[in-house]
């Protein structure tokens, strides 16, 4: 594609002011976007999706706990009374930064600043089989194929006479320690022992494993040591299977290989091993380190430029206190998004420009109904009181009464009964027109 050849994106007025380009709208660019709304600046916000995901919730969407719809958002709903906001569903191609101008799959934009805000995507380290055969978790989308591929595996396996084949499709393995891992492989455990059981009482769940595998010494290595034995005693008290210090190597799609150890038969390999952050055509290698991420500065200006900034995931600022940058965590991104939007805000009036200081707030995980675990900047905690913690504070930061509305009572429902009623194999069809061509002879 000639990327100069393009028209401008239809329909955009010109600004009056300085138009300020914001790509992605996950937690930097949206709330940027929010901050920046009823501004002199016109806003202009592209993403790929129509809608923001909050991440940190798509693993309940994996496993039946929430409707895709109760974790995603109608970006256009967010603007509808902020007239200097403009959103387009496009997907970013490329930059010219001598032009000051954004390419995209539907035109492109000429701006005064631009902000990267795409954030990560899986990493699976160069592994190809994996990345074939496995199933990440970075999107809706892909939370709702998990759903599909462990509840059509569970349909399969009742029908399976032979046993081995049977265990094959019902374990479940998953990569990566994270919260992402450990919440993932405490919700799939849970359903192993309190729900399938009642779907599929043919079926020995005795036989199905569980697995949650990690390359270093820890699970949720960011943590403190009590969060890390508490999670990992919490999971193996649901029955997972911990491997630590164990490397994956290689995965056909019915066997995963390991360093070391024995394989694990499965059709199901979740990855959550890593991420890498989302690259864009147009960046200088000198504005990058080889694994993606922009480096910028400490007002998350992008090295080498006047007038583009990155946020979150996607960039890598060091200083004393980080010196191999920010946690890749929300509130990284939270954060970065407010110190640039009031700098921003404060150019009509001058002001100098503030520096970006990371404030932790903590971290939290949990493992499963009543078990969690949290570390606070002033106290650390583990058990119910966790669980609630961190039931509240995921809740507050869903967009939409609605949609607090509707986590709160499926999380209600689910803690009463303990039988999520999204147990749904709903899967696309792909539709086939049959046309019948006649032939007329005139």
């Amino acid at each position: 594609m000639d990327f100069y050849t393009q028209s401008p994106i239809p329909n955009i007025p010109k600004p009056q002011g300085k138009r300020i380009v914001i790509i992605g709208a996950g937690f930097a660019g949206l709330k940027l976007a929010r901050k920046l709304r009823d501004s002199s600046f016109q806003v202009i916000l592209l993403d790929k999706n129509n809608y923001h995901q909050f991440q940190p919730l798509f693993y309940q969407v994996a496993t039946s706990g929430l409707e895709p719809s109760a974790i995603s958002f109608p970006l256009r709903k967010v603007f509808h009374k902020s007239k200097n906001i403009i959103f387009r569903m496009a997907v970013a191609e490329r930059i010219d930064e001598e032009a000051s101008r954004i390419y995209t799959h539907v035109g492109y934009l000429d701006y005064d600043f631009l902000v990267l805000a795409m954030g990560a995507d899986t990493n699976y380290f160069g592994l190809d089989n994996i990345e074939r055969y496995s199933s990440p978790m970075k999107s809706v989308s892909e939370a709702l194929y998990i759903r599909n591929k462990i509840i059509s595996n569970y349909e399969t396996a009742i029908n399976i006479a032979e046993e081995s084949r049977r265990k094959t499709m019902m374990n479940v393995v998953i990569v990566g320690g994270g919260p992402t891992g450990v919440e993932l492989a405490g919700a799939v455990a849970e359903l192993r022992n309190n729900v399938f059981p009642k779907d599929y009482p043919e079926l020995n769940f005795n036989n199905m494993k569980v697995v949650l595998i990690e390359a270093g010494p820890s699970l949720l290595s960011s943590m403190s040591d009590p969060a890390r034995s508490k999670a990992k005693a919490y999971l193996q008290k649901l029955g997972v299977e911990v491997m630590v210090n164990t490397q994956v190597l290689d995965y056909d799609g019915q066997q995963v290989t390991l360093k070391d150890f024995p394989p694990i038969a499965t059709h199901t390999l979740l990855w959550a091993a890593g991420i890498k952050a989302n690259r864009i055509h147009g960046m200088q290698e000198d504005q990058m380190l080889p694994n993606g991420r922009l480096l910028v500065n400490e007002y998350n200006l992008l090295k080498g430029s006047e007038n583009i900034y990155a946020l979150g995931d996607l960039c890598i600022s060091t200083s004393e206190e980080y010196p191999r940058g920010h946690p890749q965590v929300a509130q990284v991104a939270l954060q970065q998004a407010e110190n640039l939007a009031n700098n921003l805000l404060g150019l009509d009036k001058a002001k100098a420009w503030k520096t970006f200081h990371y404030r932790d707030l903590g971290s939290m995980a949990t493992v499963g109904r009543k078990l969690a675990v949290v570390d606070l900047p002033f106290i650390r905690f583990q058990g119910v009181l966790a669980w609630m913690t961190w039931l509240f504070v995921h809740l507050m930061a869903i967009l939409g009464v609605k949609n607090k509305l509707f986590i709160f009572m499926d999380w209600a429902w689910n803690y009463l009964a303990f039988d999520p009623s999204l147990r749904l194999l709903i899967r696309p069809r792909q539709r086939k027109d049959f046309i019948k061509k006649e032939v007329v002879e005139k």
